[in-house]
């Protein structure tokens, strides 16, 4: 070249980082199915963040960054508070759906909160409303699983669904919830994700049920739990609570959610709870308020560092030394004035 001079090649311009989306959801029914409707109304490639039911810190795994979005579906705000102000402060939108006590909601013109913490109304019955009732049906099976039959049989009738659709919404509801429980993800038949991913091809819960062999699987694994579940009795029994010992395995822990739905339902009166031994060498406790008095549940719990809603509600880590205590809890609670 003439005098020595060089050519230099001109830098390619930068690209801007393309937006990332993360869906971040419970791994029971409720969390699946409403993320599904809303999905299914507002189609989206995201990065799917989920677990079993009762690992609810998930947004704690989320790392994201200006202009990304978040959308959050039946996960306590109030144990994800933390991290919900970090990505907001680190300029991500967030939009949430819960029914879980939240306590104070964030003001920021980042964050959309839809929140309804009444003790007829799970996370899938907040998406159907902004959805105006496009995928009903879904919401029904959610609000089913969640144990809410009168709210579900109600959602049913306003889609036009006969007795034998709702029977079915029912099922498939119980399966999703059953899937949800356990220690850890080895405990549960499918990730709640993957089983997510499959369920997201089907836009009718019918067609789920009719041709998904994850259906299948869940509802043989359900009904042969379930006749184990019928030889189980109380080891307490009083006029105020039912309180269940589950043995410390996998079958245990995936089925104490269902034993307690089941037996809520069975005497309404009641205030129940059901434990479970843990890998952590504590107790996981699931507690459902009489289904005659829907609350007080979380009132409980939080007094042993768990939490929920007013209808039904939980314990990560009840010691030995706190069981005699929160029998006494349950109780006085629960105890119907003459």
């Amino acid at each position: 070249m003439a005098g020595g001079a060089s050519t230099r090649i001109p830098e390619s311009p930068k690209l801007a980082r393309p937006r990332l989306h993360f869906d971040v959801f419970n791994g029971d029914a409720d969390g699946i199915c409403g993320l599904h409707q809303f999905r299914l109304a507002n189609p989206c490639i995201a990065q799917l963040v989920s677990g079993v039911k009762r690992d609810v810190n998930l947004l704690a795994r989320v790392s994201a960054g200006v202009g990304d979005r978040v959308t959050v579906f039946d996960v306590s705000l109030l144990s994800n508070r933390v991290d919900l102000g970090r990505l907001l402060a680190q300029g991500v939108r967030v939009e949430y759906f819960d029914h879980h006590e939240a306590g104070e909601l964030p003001v920021n013109d980042l964050f959309a909160g839809h929140i309804d913490t009444a003790a007829d109304v799970c996370t899938s019955i907040i998406v159907d409303r902004l959805l105006d009732g496009r995928f009903r049906s879904w919401a029904v099976a959610a609000a089913f699983g969640d144990n809410l039959p009168v709210a579900a049989g109600a959602l049913a009738g306003r889609a036009g669904l006969d007795t034998a659709q709702q029977h079915v919404l029912q099922q498939l509801g119980e399966c999703l919830n059953y899937n949800g429980y356990g220690d850890n993800i080895e405990d549960l038949f499918f990730d709640p994700v993957a089983l997510y991913r499959v369920l997201s091809q089907y836009e009718s819960p019918f067609d789920f049920v009719a041709h998904a062999a994850e259906f299948r699987i869940l509802a043989e694994g359900l009904a042969s739990d379930t006749i184990w579940l019928q030889k189980l009795r109380p080891a307490i029994d009083n006029d105020c609570c039912r309180i269940y010992m589950l043995p410390g395995t996998a079958q245990g822990r995936r089925t104490s959610g269902t034993l307690a739905n089941r037996v809520a339902l069975e005497r309404p009166q009641t205030a129940h709870a059901v434990l479970t031994p843990n890998s952590r060498g504590t107790y996981t406790v699931s507690v459902r308020a009489p289904v005659t008095r829907p609350y007080r549940a979380q009132e409980v719990c939080r007094q042993f560092g768990g939490g929920g809603r007013q209808a039904a509600a939980g314990i990560n880590d009840l010691t030995d030394e706190q069981v005699g205590r929160f029998v006494e809890t349950m109780t006085t609670t629960f105890r119907v004035e003459s």
